[in-house]
């Protein structure tokens, strides 16, 4: 016992002589650990990245085109039998120059029947569908009026042309296609939304603005600030007017137009899906002597869109889904369901199959949205799986096909998804699953555009599952 203790304490002792002697050897081997520090010190400080690093203040949120070489000549477009050519217009050279870089070579219905007016500064409410050419229309326009009547003086933040839109996607699609179509021409477009870094988007107005595309929230909030001026615009485009009507932007668009120059000293162009009593009333009050036209009036559903149905079981779903994916050819697939929870349990259930989706729902926040169309669009990512109120202002060119896991219940629903497809003159294929929830939804869409849909069950082979994903260690 008495052993036991004396190690116990003996131990303790010589743990205590080696503790004191810590300060000793630490005190000896200082300078050698502070040269090291030194030498780590100055090893990491020559590294560029954090020597060379600078702020970038005046960032874009808004992702730019790529630069494209400018040509050295036009190209003849060769005549078409009832084709009208871009050529065949009076437009600027830069202009031209930058169609025939995107391929623009004959003009759609709506381009045909009111570029002319529009290129003579006459005010316009046209009807038009999503997806019929008429942002180019009235894009073209603003840059060859701009280009034909320029500026030697201009204030920063005093855009020249103000383009109002109901939602942000929409708004960013027209700053691409502004961007495309003016790549040549020296002009500068800015585009401004909510749901983004409000200070981010105000930088872009300390410089030099001819175009201004945005919401009417955000257009406020700038031009209460003083960081946006609109005493000097000379252009002013409503875009979808009907679903500015929808979605209660009428007060705040009439907010905006009141700073504008007088209708009487500015163009305006107006136009919507719609041309019923309330947007006749707002057309007149915003508008002096339009010319009223029409785009494909009373059609729902374009006839370049291949519609078809296939009455399945719920549990069958996915295995058909996958035969689609795996069998079909498509530029870009855009699928909707009906809820989110449904549209994560999918996105799970494709991934065990070794595919991989992009998942767009309501509470996804604005960035990463901005990222997720960004693909689809570069096609980075071919398929989009989304809800109605996600898909809202989706404009994206060459969806080839849409597939609707769950019919929408309401029947504009289903005009609004399959119209994301066969746009610009492009065919598409809308293809819908009727399962035993599904089946209800049906009779209203076919009561509406007023047709029966025949649907068909699909192939054995159609309904076999494909071997899984093997899992990556």
């Amino acid at each position: 016992m008495f052993g036991f203790l004396k190690k116990i304490f003996g131990g303790v002792e010589k743990a205590a002589v080696e503790k004191k002697s810590v300060p000793q050897n630490k005190k000896q081997s200082a300078p050698e650990k502070k040269n090291n520090n030194k030498s780590e010190k100055v090893k990491k400080s020559s590294a560029p990245k954090k020597k060379n690093r600078k702020p970038q203040e005046k960032k874009s949120v808004i992702p730019e085109i790529p630069k494209i070489e400018k040509p050295a000549e036009l190209i003849e477009v060769p005549a078409a039998e009832g084709k009208k050519r871009f050529g065949d217009y009076d437009l600027s050279r830069d202009i031209l120059l930058a169609l025939q870089c995107i391929k623009f070579e004959y003009c759609t219905q709506i381009q045909e029947l009111t570029l002319q007016h529009l290129l003579d500064g006459k005010d316009l409410a046209g009807k038009a569908q999503t997806g019929t050419g008429k942002t180019a229309a009235f894009l073209i326009a603003a840059f060859n009026h701009l280009l034909k009547n320029p500026l030697e003086n201009q204030s920063n933040g005093t855009p020249r042309c103000l383009i109002l839109a109901p939602t942000r996607e929409l708004a960013m699609q027209i700053h691409k296609d502004a961007q495309n179509i003016g790549m040549f021409t020296g002009l500068r477009s800015v585009v401004v939304f909510g749901g983004m870094d409000h200070a981010k988007q105000r930088f872009e107005l300390d410089d030099k603005v001819d175009i201004l595309i945005g919401t009417p929230g955000r257009i406020i909030d700038y031009s209460n600030t003083h960081s946006l001026h609109l005493s000097k615009v000379e252009i002013l485009v409503i875009d979808e007017a009907d679903r500015m009507l929808d979605m209660g932007f009428i007060p705040d668009v009439r907010r905006i137009v009141v700073r504008l120059p007088h209708k009487e000293k500015r163009q305006t162009m107006f136009f919507s899906a719609t041309l019923d009593n309330h947007i006749l009333s707002l057309a007149s009050d915003w508008l002096k002597d339009p010319i009223m036209l029409e785009s494909e009036p009373d059609k729902l559903v374009g006839e370049l869109i291949k519609q078809s149905f296939y009455t399945v079981a719920g549990s069958e779903k996915l295995a058909v889904l996958l035969y689609i994916i795996n069998n079909y050819k498509y530029e870009r697939m855009l699928i909707f369901g009906n809820r989110k929870d449904v549209n994560l349990r999918l996105e799970r259930d494709l991934a065990k199959y070794g595919v991989k989706i992009m998942l767009l729902s309501g509470d996804v926040p604005q960035e990463k949205r901005i990222r997720i169309l960004e693909k689809f669009r570069s096609g980075e990512g071919r398929i989009l799986l989304a809800t109605d109120v996600a898909a809202r202002g989706i404009h994206v060119d060459d969806v080839s096909l849409v597939v609707n896991y769950d019919l929408p219940e309401r029947p504009d629903d289903y005009v609004h998804r399959i119209g994301r497809t066969g746009r610009a003159g492009k065919e598409g294929e809308a293809i819908s699953f009727i399962c035993e929830y599904g089946a209800y939804n049906l009779d209203p869409i076919e009561k509406l555009l007023n047709t029966r849909f025949p649907s068909t069950l699909p192939p054995e082979e159609m309904l076999v599952l494909p071997p899984r994903a093997e899992k990556k260690r």
